[in-house]
C-alpha cells in the first residue's frame, strides 16, 4: 500500500488558495471584508489591470503590530472569534464579523507577492511584511498614517495551471467592480474609493442613508422608481429598495442581496424576488432592488463555503415566505403602474388557439410557403431578400406612411372568410385593435403582434449576407453606462452593425450611437443600448455569437415595434393583421404571451342572453 505522507505547508496553503482565492476579485473582497472588520471609516482600492497586475486596499481600522501581522499570516489565526466563543458550541454561528476562518491572507501570501503593512493608533511607526508566494523576504518598519495597507501583485505567476483560466483584463475588473459595490451598499457607513489603472472609478462618502447609497451605486433612477422597505416578522427584517415592475432590466444581475450584511448569492433569496414579481413582469425581465435581510445568527449558517457567500436558513419556508409578502406589501402601495393579474373569470371564455391561414387564399400567399413550420427552426435562413423587397409596402412600421380615406375604404375586404384574424373595426384604448371574423370577435394587442413581426424581419436580415439597412441619426445619441458595460457592447460593434447598428466607444462609460437599424429608426436608442448590454452581461459572447442571437434580436424587435397607446388608422390595422397571418410564430409575442385572443359569437350571444 501506497505510504501516506503529510503534504508540505505551502502546497497546503495553495490548495486552500483554489478555494478561497480563484480569481482577483475573490482575493479583493477578502481583502475589503478584512479592512470592514478592523473598523474602517475609509476604505481606499486601487487595481491595475483588472487585479491581474495589482490589487491595493488601505482602510483607517485598528492596525496591527509586528507580532499580530505575523499571525495572521499563518493559516486559521484570525482576531474574528472573541476568546468567550473559542472552543464554545456554536461558535461560528455566533460570528458577526465578514471573516472568522483566518484563510483569506496565508491563501492570497501562497499564490502572489503580497505587501503587509499596518500601524496600530499608539505605535509612532508602523511595520511591513513582504512574503513572495508563500515565502517571507522582507520585514522591516514602513512609514504610513494608522491602519493598514495590503497589496497583491503577481498573482498566480508560480501557479501556471490557475494563471491560463483566468479572463480578460476587462472581465476580472467588471467582476472586482462587482465585489466593490457590493459592499459599500452594504456598509453606507463607510467611505469608499475605487481607482483602475489610475483613473477614478468610484468614491462614495461616509454616513449616507442606505437608499441614498444603493440609489448612488446602482442606477439614479432608482430612487424615482422604487419603493423602501421596511418590515418585521419576529426577529426578521427586511430593508432597502425595490423597483416598481415598470422598471426592470434584461438581466439579474442588478439585484443586491444581503444577509446580516454579508452580500450573498443565495437560490433562495432570488427564487422569493422571482415569485414576488411573478405576475407583474415578462418572463425575460427582471427587477431591480437591494435587499437587506436581517435575522438571528444562529437562524443561518454563513460558513458554507469558503468563499462565504452562500448561506443556509434554518427555517427555509418562513423567511422565503417573509420575503414574498414583504415585497408584494411594499409593491402594491407604491405605484399604480404595478401590473395587475387579469381575472381568471373573465380570461376562462377566451380562445387563445392559433390560426393558420387558408393556403388558397391568393390574398395571403406566405413569404414562407414551402417551408414546414411545425418543425423546430431557431431563425429564417432563405428569406432575407424577400423581406427587404417586401417590407416597403406592408411592412412598413404602423404610423409612418397613413392611407387616405378612399384608400383604406378600397382596402377593406368583403369577405370575412378570407381572413382567420378578420377586419378592423376599431382600436380600443390605443393599444387593442377589435377586429370582426367569420367565427367571432378577434382582440389584437397591437404592440405585442409587432413586435413579433419585427423580430421576423431582423432574423431574415441576418439570415442574408448582405448588411442590414440602416439609417443615420441626425444628431449620434450618448447613452451613458458603466464602464465594464461599455466594454462588451465596444467588443460586439461589428456584429451589431451587420443588424444595421452602429456604434463606438465615447469615453470610459459611454457609447456614441450613429446609426439605428431602420426597423428601429423610431425607436428609443437610450433604452435599446441599456437593454443589449444587458443581454450581453447575461448571455455574453458565446451565446451573442451563436445561433442563439435570437436573444438580442428579441430586444431590438421590442424596441422598433408600434408601442400601446399609439392611434392606428383602419388601413394600418388591416395592414398589420393581413402581415400576422402571413408570419410564423406571429400567435405569441417574443415573451411568450399571446398576440391575439378570440371569443365566439356563441359565447357574445350567451353573454346577451341570447342562448
Amino acid at each position: 500500500m501506497a505510504e501516506i505522507r503529510r503534504l508540505p505547508e505551502h502546497l497546503v496553503n495553495r490548495i486552500a488558495a483554489g478555494e478561497v482565492v480563484e480569481r482577483p476579485a475573490a482575493a479583493l473582497k477578502e481583502l475589503v471584508e478584512n479592512a470592514i472588520d478592523a473598523g474602517a471609516t475609509r476604505i481606499a482600492i486601487a487595481l491595475g489591470e483588472g487585479g491581474l497586475a495589482r490589487i491595493e486596499v488601505t482602510d483607517d481600522g485598528c492596525g496591527m503590530d509586528p507580532a499580530q501581522m505575523e499571525l495572521a499570516l499563518e493559516r486559521h489565526a484570525t482576531s474574528k472569534l472573541p476568546e468567550s466563543l473559542i472552543g464554545a458550541d456554536g461558535a461560528i454561528e455566533r460570528v458577526a464579523t465578514l471573516g472568522f476562518r483566518g484563510e483569506a491572507l496565508p491563501s492570497i501570501a501562497s499564490v502572489a507577492l503580497l505587501t503587509l503593512e499596518s500601524r496600530t493608533r499608539d505605535a509612532s511607526e508602523g511595520w511591513r511584511r513582504v512574503i513572495d508566494h508563500g515565502g517571507l523576504v522582507d520585514s522591516a518598519p514602513a512609514a504610513l498614517p494608522p491602519g493598514t495597507r495590503v497589496r497583491v501583485e503577481r498573482l498566480f505567476a508560480r501557479v501556471p495551471a490557475r494563471r491560463k483560466f483566468l479572463r480578460t483584463a476587462r472581465s476580472e475588473y467588471a467582476a472586482c467592480l462587482d465585489v466593490v459595490r457590493r459592499l459599500a451598499m452594504a456598509r453606507p457607513d463607510i467611505g469608499f474609493t475605487l481607482e483602475h489603472d489610475g483613473r477614478r472609478i468610484l468614491a462614495v462618502e461616509s454616513g449616507e442613508g442606505l437608499e441614498q447609497r444603493v440609489a448612488r451605486i446602482v442606477a439614479r433612477e432608482l430612487g424615482e422608481n422604487g419603493v423602501a422597505l421596511e418590515m418585521e416578522r419576529n426577529a426578521m427584517r427586511l430593508g432597502g429598495i425595490a423597483g416598481l415592475p415598470t422598471y426592470n432590466r434584461g438581466v439579474a444581475d442588478h439585484q443586491y442581496l444581503f444577509v446580516n450584511g454579508r452580500p450573498v448569492k443565495d437560490r433562495l433569496l432570488t427564487g422569493a424576488v422571482r415569485g414576488a414579481y411573478a405576475d407583474m413582469l415578462a418572463r425575460d425581465r427582471h427587477a431591480v432592488l437591494a435587499l437587506f435581510l436581517d435575522l438571528p445568527p444562529e437562524d443561518v449558517d454563513v460558513n458554507v463555503h469558503p468563499a462565504k457567500t452562500e448561506v443556509r436558513f434554518r427555517d427555509v419556508a418562513g423567511v422565503r415566505g417573509f420575503i414574498v409578502s414583504a415585497l408584494r406589501e411594499a409593491l402594491s402601495t407604491g405605484d399604480r403602474r404595478s401590473a395587475q393579474a387579469p381575472a381568471a373569470e373573465a380570461m376562462a371564455r377566451w380562445n387563445t388557439e392559433t390560426v393558420a391561414a387558408p393556403a388558397a387564399a391568393p390574398g395571403l400567399r406566405s413569404l414562407f410557403a414551402g417551408r414546414d413550420w411545425s418543425a423546430p427552426s431557431p431563425r429564417v435562413s432563405e428569406a432575407g431578400a424577400a423581406w427587404r423587397g417586401y417590407e416597403q409596402a406592408v411592412m412598413t412600421q404602423p404610423g409612418d406612411a397613413p392611407m387616405g380615406k378612399a384608400e383604406a375604404a378600397t382596402a377593406l375586404p368583403q369577405d370575412l372568410a378570407e381572413f382567420p384574424l378578420g377586419v378592423a373595426r376599431g382600436q380600443v384604448a390605443n393599444t387593442y385593435i377589435v377586429a370582426e371574423a367569420e367565427d367571432g370577435l378577434v382582440l389584437v394587442d397591437q404592440h405585442a403582434a409587432h413586435e413579433r413581426l419585427v423580430l421576423e424581419r431582423l432574423r431574415a436580415a441576418g439570415a442574408g449576407e448582405a448588411v442590414a439597412a440602416s439609417q443615420a441619426l441626425l444628431i449620434p445619441e450618448v447613452v451613458e453606462l458603466d464602464e465594464p458595460a461599455c466594454d462588451r457592447l465596444e467588443e460586439n460593434t461589428e456584429r451589431f452593425a451587420a443588424f444595421g447598428l452602429v456604434l463606438e466607444r465615447f469615453g470610459p462609460t459611454a457609447m456614441l450611437v450613429r446609426a439605428l437599424p431602420t426597423v428601429l429608426a423610431r425607436g428609443d436608442p437610450q433604452a435599446l443600448i441599456r437593454d443589449l448590454a444587458d443581454d450581453l452581461a447575461g448571455h455574453g459572447e458565446a451565446l451573442l455569437l451563436g445561433q442563439k442571437i435570437d436573444h438580442v434580436l428579441a430586444t431590438m424587435a421590442c424596441h422598433g415595434s408600434v408601442r400601446a397607446g399609439r392611434s392606428l388608422s383602419v388601413a394600418e390595422m388591416n395592414a398589420l393583421l393581413r402581415e400576422m397571418e402571413r408570419t410564423p410564430r406571429s400567435g405569441q409575442c417574443n415573451h411568450g404571451r399571446p398576440t391575439w385572443i378570440k371569443l365566439s359569437m356563441a359565447d357574445v350571444e350567451k353573454l346577451f342572453g341570447r342562448h
